[in-house]
C-alpha cells in the first residue's frame, strides 16, 4: 500500500469519528434541553368542599309558537274570479265569504231546472187526479214522479256547486298569503289563500331523557316570548312525545296557549318556558365541569392527604351546568374544580387559595 492511499484511509477513519462525537455531544446537548415531567412534584389545582343541598331551582327550555290552525285554501269547483274580498292580513271569521266565482251560467241552468220541475209537478198532478177516474194508465203517473225525483236531485246537485263557488273562511283567522287575483280562472286544488289561526297557539320544546320526566299531560307553566318577556302566558302540556329523536336523543313536548286579546304572540316567534324543581331531599349536586370521564363513565377527582384520587360516580340528573350525584360522593368530599391539565390518579396536588 503506498503511502498517499495510507493516509486518505487514516483521514476518513479520523471524519468518521469527529462525526460520531458530534452526533453524540448533540445528543447530550438536546436531551439535556428537554423538559423531564417530574410526576412527584406537586399541581396546583382549585377544589370544592361538597355540602348537602336542596333542589330548588328554575330551569328554562327554549322553543318555538306555531299556529293552533293552519291550512291553504282552495276552490271545489272551477270558475272565474269575479270577486275577492280579503287581502294578507285581514282578520276573518268563520263562514266569511273570501272569494266569488262566477256563476252565472250555473244560475241559468238553475232556472231552466226550476222550469223542467215545475212541468213534472203538474203532470204529477194531473196524472194523479186521471188515475183516480180510471182515466190513465197508472205507469204514466209513476213516469212522471220518477222525472219528477230525478230533476229535484239535480237541482240539489247544481245548487250545491253555486254554493261552493263562494270561498269561505273555515274558521276563524288570518289571511297570511294571497295566491289569486280578480279576472283569473282556477281550477279545484290549486291553493287561493293561506289561513292561519294564532288565538289559540302551540309552543314546541325539545328536551333531554332527564327533563322529559318534568312534563306530564295536563301540567302547566309560564311561557314567555323573547320578543314580548313581560308577557306572561300559561301553557298547558298536550302532548309529551313517546319516542325521541333518532340523531339528538331529545323528546318533544308541546303546549297549548291562548294567545293575549291582540294577539301579540306571532307563529314563528321564539319563546321560554320556565320549570321550577322543587325537593325537600338533599343532594350532592357539583359542577359539570368537575367531572372527567364519559357520560357512560363519569369519575371526578377526589382530594385526600395531598392526593388526587379518581372516583367512579353516578349520576341521578343534570340541569344547566350542574349535576345531581346519587352514588360516590359524601358530604365533606373535595374535589378538584380546576387543574385538570398533567393530573392523574394519585398525583401529588397543592391547594390554590
Amino acid at each position: 500500500m503506498n503511502t498517499k492511499k495510507l493516509l486518505w484511509i487514516i483521514f476518513l477513519v479520523l471524519m468518521v469519528v469527529i462525526i460520531v462525537l458530534q452526533l453524540r455531544n448533540n445528543k447530550k446537548v438536546t436531551l439535556d434541553k428537554v423538559y423531564h415531567y417530574d410526576k412527584t412534584a406537586p399541581i396546583s389545582i382549585l377544589v370544592d368542599t361538597l355540602e348537602l343541598q336542596k333542589l330548588n331551582n328554575k330551569t328554562s327550555f327554549t322553543g318555538i309558537f306555531n299556529a293552533n290552525k293552519k291550512t291553504k285554501l282552495s276552490a271545489d269547483v272551477p270558475g272565474k274570479i269575479i270577486s275577492v274580498f280579503v287581502d294578507e292580513g285581514s282578520k276573518v271569521k268563520k263562514g266569511e265569504p273570501l272569494l266569488q266565482q262566477d256563476k252565472s251560467s250555473m244560475e241559468l241552468q238553475l232556472k231552466q231546472i226550476n222550469v223542467k220541475i215545475k212541468g213534472l209537478e203538474d203532470d204529477v198532478r194531473r196524472y194523479s187526479a186521471l188515475k183516480k177516474a180510471d182515466a190513465v194508465q197508472g205507469v204514466k203517473l209513476e213516469k212522471a214522479q220518477l222525472g219528477l225525483q230525478s230533476a229535484k236531485i239535480e237541482k240539489s246537485i247544481l245548487q250545491d256547486k253555486i254554493d261552493k263557488t263562494t270561498v269561505r273562511a273555515p274558521f276563524d283567522g288570518i289571511i297570511t298569503m294571497k295566491f289569486c287575483e280578480q279576472g283569473e280562472y282556477f281550477a279545484p286544488g290549486k291553493p287561493l289563500f293561506q289561513l292561519i289561526d294564532i288565538s289559540t297557539l302551540k309552543f314546541n320544546i325539545t328536551v333531554s331523557e332527564n327533563e322529559v320526566i318534568l312534563f306530564n299531560d295536563g301540567d302547566e307553566f309560564p311561557i314567555t316570548s323573547n320578543v314580548f318577556p313581560e308577557v306572561v302566558l300559561t301553557g298547558k302540556v298536550t302532548t309529551v312525545g313517546a319516542e325521541s329523536n333518532k340523531m339528538s336523543h331529545d323528546f318533544p313536548v308541546e303546549f297549548t296557549i291562548h294567545n293575549t286579546k291582540d294577539l301579540k304572540i306571532k307563529s314563528g316567534m321564539f319563546g321560554n318556558v320556565y320549570v321550577t324543581r322543587e325537593n325537600d331531599t338533599e343532594h350532592i349536586v357539583i359542577e359539570a365541569s368537575s367531572i372527567v370521564g364519559s357520560n357512560i363513565h363519569p369519575q371526578v377527582y377526589v382530594v385526600k392527604d395531598g392526593k388526587a384520587w379518581l372516583h367512579d360516580i353516578i349520576i341521578s340528573s343534570r340541569f344547566k351546568n350542574k349535576a345531581v350525584v346519587s352514588k360516590g360522593l359524601s358530604q365533606g368530599d373535595v374535589i378538584v374544580t380546576t387543574g385538570f391539565i398533567n393530573l392523574f390518579d394519585g398525583a401529588n396536588v397543592i391547594i390554590k387559595n
